[in-house]
């Protein structure tokens, strides 16, 4: 497969003058570097990197599959997954949750032996997205049919709060003071208060149908939300204002910022990953469009190697496409 080249930029003459040229010629490829056969195929959704462990979690239905992330081989597996969504970890306690949809529950397990450990029960109905917030030790589980958010404490799997967002929970990001998450229904942002778990602010994303992957840019204060009319949108997370709108590949669902680049990356289930470079807070190059295959709308990046894995069904065989630089 031909690669794709991304042209380089630079960020203003004062910035150019301490690149050397060597780095500023420097052209950026991505392209299809591998495709790790998996198996038959099952249904699939969230996958999550451990980059302590260079292991990839991969969700399969009614379990998840764990991969050696540079060879692909199966290390692992965290079994009786009943419509598993989503993996999120807690490094600082060396643990790791999947969000179980059909079973209404948590499945806790340890992060160095992959042995389950406990199931919390969720109040809420289909969590989706899970995820963990260091700063607070807590972790929330996004609940689609319930439309709202179940708040655990991490450590001990106490309930601390159910959090009402009106609409369908989709991916959710924290920068530790707040929780951002996209309601898919309503084509807004619900920002949450991390600390006392109450709403702060629904804001509107104008432009967008049904934003679904999210994505986070602490430094800067940007979120990016992905929109199934192939749009992305930038908003500040501050103040919840929509900066640009970046128009990227079709059926869009998860999204991904490297800080280390500055580039935001979009997996579309058309069959492409779109890949965005940012020049300042909000401003951003077109989106250029990788191919990758069809279906491959999930992704996890590894910020190590630059790699992004997307899995998908290809002739029938569930199949892990990886793109690289």
């Amino acid at each position: 497969m031909k690669p794709v080249l991304i042209k380089p930029f630079l960020v203003g003459a004062a910035l150019a003058a301490c690149l050397s040229s060597a780095a500023a010629a420097e052209p950026v490829h991505y392209a299809v570097q591998q495709r790790w056969d998996l198996g038959p195929a099952t249904r699939w959704d969230y996958l999550a990197l451990d980059t302590q462990r260079n292991r990839l979690f991969v969700t399969r239905g009614d379990r998840v599959q764990v991969l050696d992330a540079a060879s692909g081989k199966p290390v692992g597996e965290i079994p009786n997954t009943a419509g598993v969504h989503g993996v999120a970890f807690a490094q600082d306690l060396k643990l790791g949750f999947t969000s179980n949809g059909r079973a209404n529950s948590i499945t806790v397990f340890d992060l160095n032996t992959l042995q389950v450990k406990g199931d919390w029960k969720v109040a809420g109905a289909n969590p989706d997205a899970i995820l963990y917030a260091p700063a607070t030790r807590k972790l929330y589980t996004f609940n689609g049919k319930s439309q709202d958010v179940s708040v655990f404490d991490a450590a001990s799997g106490k309930p601390i709060a159910t959090i009402a967002v009106g609409g369908k929970p989709e991916f959710a990001a924290t920068d530790g003071k707040r929780v951002y998450v996209n309601v898919e229904d309503k084509n807004e942002i619900v920002a949450i208060d991390a600390e006392t778990d109450h709403v702060l602010a629904h804001w509107p994303l104008a432009g967008c149908d049904e934003p679904s992957g999210l994505a986070l840019d602490s430094a800067h204060a940007r979120l990016f939300s992905v929109c199934g009319n192939r749009a992305m949108m930038v908003t500040d997370s501050a103040r919840g204002k929509v900066v640009a709108h970046i128009a990227i590949g079709d059926h869009p669902d998860a999204a991904y910022y490297d800080p280390g680049t500055a580039t935001v990356f979009s997996s579309n289930g058309a069959g492409t990953l779109s890949v965005v470079r940012q020049l300042d807070a909000d401003r951003y190059a077109p989106a250029v469009e990788v191919p990758t295959a069809k279906g491959a709308r999930t992704m996890a990046f590894d910020p190590a190697s630059g790699r992004v894995y997307l899995p998908t069904v290809v002739d029938k065989t569930f199949t892990m496409v990886v793109v690289g630089p």
